[in-house]
């Protein structure tokens, strides 16, 4: 046998290896973004949480009688509506989906009431939310995933 008919399938044999191994970096690499992208969206639901929890406090320490939610997100790093300023959160914290600033939910008398992400991609989670969120079940968009808080319903509660 000759040495030049071998090097040719020493040769298809390397270009196999070479070939299996992109294929395998290629499924890391989706993996990977799978991962990031539900690190993302985990994170999103906690500082979305967040503003939602900083809201109704600004809400509900709001003066006797004079409940409203905050004109602006900067309120909620001072609230200067008392004598000693209050916090309710430490930083604005931007939108973990985009990188950028959070969209808002208007209060039909004024204010913020709520923020959501300004991303048109479709969240990897379609179901399985913790109690609270279940209007996220089947979202298209994260845009979809408003947290808004709402002041609870006036009056007696009915129980049995």
């Amino acid at each position: 046998m000759r040495p030049g008919r071998e090097r040719g399938f020493t040769y298809l044999g390397l270009l196999l290896i070479v070939a299996a191994m992109g294929a395998g970096m290629a499924a890391f690499g989706e993996l990977a973004s799978q991962a990031a992208r539900r690190e993302k969206e985990t994170e999103l639901l906690f500082v979305g949480d967040a503003y939602r929890n900083a809201i109704g406090q600004y809400y509900e320490s709001s003066p006797a009688g004079n409940k409203r939610y905050p004109q602006k997100l900067d309120a909620l790093l001072r609230d200067e509506r008392f004598v000693f300023t209050r916090r309710y959160l430490r930083r604005l914290y931007a939108d973990p989906v985009t990188g950028k600033e959070w969209a808002t939910v208007q209060a039909p008398d004024g204010g913020i009431m709520g923020v959501y992400s300004k991303s048109e991609a479709s969240p990897a989670k379609s179901g399985n939310f913790p109690p609270g969120y279940e209007a996220f079940t089947d979202a298209r968009r994260y845009a979809d995933w408003q947290f808004v808080y709402s002041q609870p319903a006036a009056g007696p509660t009915a129980s049995k």
